[in-house]
């Protein structure tokens, strides 16, 4: 795969896609209404930050019945994941990203797609 690295930066700058990329990172796969549940924002503003990453090809997604599950793309180059997993460390202690990851351990099978 080839990625350029401005395309990268330019995908995570985005507060709520880096959220959706940290919570992907430690949570390997989510549906779009735990990201939703999890990040407390509307459907369709987290359907339009995944289509970005998957534009990039940062995340892939997968048709489960009417859901749609997502994950980091495995196929990145190991620079940029290795950027990604430095990303995730730096956001791991701080707000929203804490948050985020609570909200969702909590959310467990409360959401609709579960």
């Amino acid at each position: 795969m080839n990625m350029e690295p401005h395309a990268l930066l330019n995908a995570v700058a985005d507060t709520t896609r880096l959220r959706i990329v940290h919570l992907l990172k430690r949570r390997d796969e989510l549906c779009v209404c735990e990201l939703v549940a999890a990040l407390k924002s509307a459907q369709p503003k987290i359907s339009k930050h995944l289509s970005i990453l998957r534009t990039q090809h940062i995340i892939l997604g997968r048709r489960a019945g009417q859901w749609v599950h997502y994950r980091i793309n495995p196929e990145l180059p190991a620079w940029a994941d290795a950027m990604l997993d430095n990303l995730v460390l730096g956001c791991e202690s701080r707000s929203p990203y804490r948050e985020d990851l609570e909200k969702h351990a909590h959310a467990g099978s409360t959401t609709p797609c579960a």
